[in-house]
């Protein structure tokens, strides 16, 4: 059950030629594909281009009865495998992951996939998370492109530069035998716009076809000596191919200015970020036309060298804006002209930032830089001072008006998270047992290292945490704790973590958090998913999985908000004189996927006058201490304080807040944790029955037969 569902949008798919598409970036991704006449789609979610597998298990009917094969991908390495279906047969396929974490894992197949090169074309479709709301280490694709000698685009983020790029892609792979990289930064991926629509192509070579005449060509396979001339082929024959298809199509795209003596070479991502920045400057209007001339690198490898002479003669200086760093492309640049005695000028790295994400605001500023150095008298003249002070002033005044009354507050786990428990159950023992090394893991649980946890040392990737612990797998007084999610179980972690810890004979203890989806990743079902799949199939236990590459201890708790029962089985897995791994299975659905299913359902009831009832829990003020070690040991954005309603006493009181979602965390940590029994629980019953409304007639009267019983009493005295 994915985040979102995309069931109404993925009609589109079925426009016709001369039709007008009007949506999502990621729709005309899928709309290209089903033009291309690709044959086979797979890949593994992960943001930003988790929404590309949500629409195409979403357009699986589509895809079928246009002959299209999808796949829900174990791994990145899985979907990258795939491919090998394009290289002997002419079998347009198309593959997409998070890059540079999923292009990590990929690699080996990557690798031996752009070495003996492919027949049909190869589509390897990035989700390239480089930037300030990225969730991974700071790296970008472009060297991987480099490394194995694949092609990369990266086209201007709009839908008709999107869809011509997935278009051109395969067109390219099959020109010079090599598979594409399609990149696409978020922007692109959720960028709305409008683009003339084809018929869907169903594939002219289809799977059928390949089962039933199977074609085997030695040569492509990558094995002595055949990588020898694997690797004379990519320069002599693949590299010159790509090169002319890129010029003769004219991929790249050049676009005029008056300025003609300067000029900017732009990766076609940045484009309109770009365009926005000289907007800013002066030297471009709101319609996009430029003043300073612009080559845009739809494909940023390999280069065209004749383009970018063709661009940069006559010029005494062009600025490259590459994003990220190393400056390959600026390097590159200066190699091709210095090489053809084009002296003019590149301005990159030395007026915008050597690493970092683009931002209007850091472009504006690095162009405004290369305007002062090549052409001043472009530069737009100051706005008086009484234009800018007040905004300044205004925006300053409310930044510290904020900063001292909200405090700041680090990422943590959604209201309810059934991830939560585990580490209050962990903090728990750590009061009796000490502290203990915590490897940690790709996934919601990774925000247990910040506040009010502050566990987890380390984390290798997704699925590695317990491979992040084997060096410590020792004989000492203490035993290693790691974590790992579901999704990164099926992932790669039942043969990195698990499998390597019982062939290792490991005694550390492993924590497998089951919330019943790939939730990190958007909800995405995996085989252990209790939901039913109907193309897919789930309800594969985790615990049968382990012990069937040898595991022994290995408990299962079924419901992870019983805190004591956590807390009891960690402490057992820590203490216990039983040799070899310890695993304990945390099973307890993602609130997030089991409230989109359940409040429709609830609503719908509602509106047909069923009796719908709704847990809640909340804090009598008058028993609260002020303590608040129920919020220090559980986290839970519903807890927050209030001012307390007894006048003698300053503490603040713990409130709840309308945003609980009843899973009953607060209450239960407040038991297992020994603290005071401030909280209840409220039953909010809507369309309530004739017993219902009895039942709250008398509770009222006999609670308030006995509060005006105290009343009295203290009137007496």
């Amino acid at each position: 059950m994915a985040e979102r569902s995309f069931k109404e949008e993925v009609e589109k798919l079925k426009l016709g030629d001369g039709a007008e598409f009007h949506g999502e970036g990621i729709l005309a991704v899928t709309k290209a594909l089903l033009q291309s006449g690709v044959s086979y789609v797979a890949g593994y979610q992960g943001a930003p281009i988790s929404h590309l597998m949500d629409v195409l298990a979403d357009a699986n009917e589509i895809l079928e009865g246009l002959g299209v094969h999808f796949e829900n991908s174990a791994s990145e390495a899985t979907a990258a495998a795939t491919l090998a279906a394009s290289v002997n047969y002419p079998l347009r396929g198309a593959v997409t992951f998070k890059s540079t974490v999923g292009t990590n894992v990929a690699s080996d197949a990557l690798a031996n996939l752009a070495s003996g090169g492919v027949t049909g074309g190869a589509l390897v479709i990035i989700g390239e998370d480089y930037g300030e709301g990225s969730s991974i280490m700071q790296e970008r694709v472009h060297a991987f492109a480099m490394k194995s000698q694949m092609w990369l685009l990266d086209p201007r983020p709009n839908l008709p530069s999107i869809v011509r790029a997935v278009e051109s892609g395969f067109e390219l792979s099959e020109a010079s035998n090599t598979p594409v990289m399609l990149m696409l930064r978020i922007r692109a991926c959720h960028v709305y716009g409008r683009f003339a629509t084809k018929d869907n192509k169903r594939p002219v070579f289809g799977l059928k076809d390949a089962l039933e005449n199977p074609r085997r060509d030695l040569s492509r396979i990558a094995m002595p000596p055949m990588t020898y001339i694997h690797e004379k082929d990519k320069w002599e024959k693949r590299w010159p191919a790509a090169v002319k298809y890129i010029e003769n199509n004219r991929i790249n795209e050049f676009f005029d200015g008056e300025a003609d003596d300067i000029g900017i070479v732009v990766q076609g991502g940045l484009y309109n970020s770009t365009l926005r920045a000289l907007l800013l400057n002066g030297l471009a209007d709101a319609f996009g036309e430029s003043k300073i001339p612009l080559y845009v690198m739809n494909v940023t490898y390999p280069l065209v060298d004749k383009e970018l002479i063709r661009f940069c003669a006559g010029k005494k200086a062009v600025l490259v804006v590459e994003e990220g760093h190393p400056d390959y492309l600026e390097q590159a640049i200066n190699t091709i002209l210095r090489r053809a005695d084009i002296q003019t000028r590149i301005h990159g790295k030395d007026v915008l930032p050597m690493a970092g994400e683009y931002t209007g605001a850091v472009l504006r500023e690095g162009l405004r830089q290369f305007i002062e150095k090549t052409r001043p008298d472009l530069r737009a003249p100051a706005p008086p001072a009484s234009e800018v002070a007040p905004a300044h002033q205004q925006t300053a005044g409310a930044a510290n008006a904020v900063n001292e009354q909200v405090h700041g507050r680090p990422p943590s786990f959604c209201t309810g998270c059934p991830e939560r428990p585990i580490f209050a159950a962990m903090k728990l023992v750590e009061r009796e047992l000490g502290p203990h090394h915590v490897s940690a893991d790709i996934g919601c649980h990774l925000f247990s290292i910040f506040p009010p946890f502050n566990v987890g040392a380390t984390t290798m990737g997704y699925g590695l945490g317990a491979a992040g612990a084997s060096a410590l797998n020792i004989k000492a007084g203490k035993r290693a704790i790691s974590m790992m999610g579901d999704g990164g179980f099926w992932h790669n972690g039942l043969t990195s973590g698990v499998g390597n810890a019982v062939f290792n004979k490991s005694d550390n203890v492993l924590i497998i958090v089951d919330n019943g989806y790939s939730a990190a990743t958007g909800g995405q079902d995996i085989p252990s998913s209790g939901a039913f799949n109907a193309i897919r199939s789930t309800k594969h236990p985790i615990e049968q999985a382990v012990r069937g590459v040898g595991v022994q201890w290995v408990k299962t708790l079924t419901r992870t908000y019983d805190v004591a029962a956590m807390r009891d089985t960690l402490r057992e897995a820590l203490t216990t004189t039983e040799s070899g791994p310890k695993v304990i299975v945390a099973q307890s659905e993602c609130m997030l996927n089991k409230q989109r299913r359940i409040k429709p359902l609830m609503r719908k009831a509602v509106e047909r006058g069923e009796r719908v009832v709704r847990e809640r829990f909340g804090v009598d003020a008058d028993t609260c201490t002020g303590d608040h070690s129920c919020i220090r040991l559980s986290g839970c954005p519903s807890l927050t304080i209030a001012p307390n309603p007894d006048p003698l006493r300053r503490e603040p009181v713990t409130k709840v807040i309308n945003s609980c979602v009843g899973c009953g965390l607060c209450g239960e940590v407040s038991h297992a944790a020994v603290l005071c029994p401030s909280f209840y629980r409220a039953s909010i019953v809507t369309n309530p029955s004739g017993w219902d409304r009895f039942k709250a007639r008398l509770r009222a009267a006999v609670i308030g037969f006995l509060q005006r019983r105290i009343e009295r009493k203290l009137q007496a005295v």
